[in-house]
């Protein structure tokens, strides 16, 4: 009989399997907290257990755990974590500190690759493996947290995959980042992103999920957007911001739109007139972020290439800032997960 990994399920899962093993009920929470908040790996360390119990545990539960293979560190104090999630299938995961050292982010993965193939994105050239399930997004949190010997202040899912595509797990992932039982990571310090996965961001507003969110929205004309982000295909820029405007309305929360910036793509004057009808259509904030990649003959843009279109948008009152590209010499920017470094 296979066991069954205890790491990732919430309380009420955690009761039913206490109750299935002829156990009290009560011990799901103490199963929880030792997971989620202790980080024990082993049962023999859930010392508020009886024995009797632990030794049941072992015969049909687990805490496995996935594996760091490599560590890579950024001039710039990032640092890039790949591990082996099992069966030698690869992910990465990234410790990003602010310059100022008061927030401290960790960019964590949901796939093994990627469903999408953005055309600026390296991680969409590699093979889609599987999605990965909560506990081992979980454990990419635990693992750099006791690597650095840091807690992390803010938690995205900006890493490999369309979190999207992986809705329940992702969901489940931040619900336990969130609990005050587990992570206690306040909600707004938590940010899902999608590429414009439409179903599951109206499943995500119907269940008026707490956390922040993010759209990888890269182009602003529904006639191009799709020849850099292959899934406006199936679900077209103009329906993509008709559910997120839905978004900020029902709500009241703040949605942003990330903002892949393109020299001779998505960099034109009229390219910063459309996204500021945008953004002054919803509440919303832009983020800019400069091409780390050098696909199709693209090229990063110069630093005053990106002000200057930043200016445009700022001075329209855009609410924008330009994120940078922190680990790209580890291969840790946004777009350059690859399994390379």
């Amino acid at each position: 009989m296979e066991k069954i990994v205890l790491k990732g399920l919430t309380i009420p899962k955690l009761e039913d399997f206490v109750l299935s093993i002829g156990e009290s009920k009560y011990r799901a929470k103490q199963l929880y907290n030792g997971l989620h908040k202790q980080n024990y790996y082993s049962f023999n360390q859930f010392t508020n257990l009886p024995q009797s119990l632990r030794n049941k545990l072992e015969e049909v539960a687990s805490i496995p755990k996935i594996q760091l293979v490599k560590r890579l560190k950024s001039v710039d104090g990032t640092q890039k974590m790949t591990f082996d999630v099992g069966n030698e299938k690869l992910v990465e995961a990234v410790w990003i500190p602010s310059n100022r050292g008061e927030r401290k982010t960790i960019c964590v993965s949901s796939q093994v690759g990627c469903t999408l193939a953005c055309a600026f994105c390296a991680t969409g050239l590699l093979n889609f493996e599987g999605n990965l399930k909560t506990w081992q997004i979980i454990d990419q949190v635990i693992q750099i947290e006791e690597l650095v010997g840091e807690r992390a202040t803010n938690i995205v899912f900006m890493g490999m995959g369309e979190p999207m595509h992986n809705y329940f797990s992702v969901v489940s992932a931040a619900h336990i980042l969130h609990d005050p039982e587990a992570f206690d990571l306040g909600a707004k310090r938590i940010t899902i992103s999608t590429s414009g996965v439409i179903p599951s961001i109206e499943r995500f507003i119907k269940n008026k999920e707490p956390f922040n969110f993010a759209i990888s929205l890269n182009h602003p004309n529904p006639s191009t957007r799709g020849t850099i982000m292959n899934i406006d295909k199936k679900y077209p820029l103009e329906k993509l911001l008709k559910t997120a405007k839905e978004f900020t309305q029902v709500l009241k929360r703040r949605i942003t739109f990330e903002y892949i910036m393109i020299p001779k793509v998505n960099m034109g004057k009229e390219n910063a007139t459309r996204l500021i009808k945008i953004a002054k259509s919803m509440d919303c904030k832009i983020n800019l972020i400069p091409l780390n990649t050098d696909f199709n003959g693209w090229k990063r843009p110069t630093d005053e290439e990106a002000q200057k279109f930043m200016d445009l948008l700022q001075d329209a009152n855009v609410p924008v800032m330009n994120r940078k590209s922190p680990g790209k010499d580890i291969f840790g920017a946004c777009g350059m997960l690859s399994l390379k470094g």
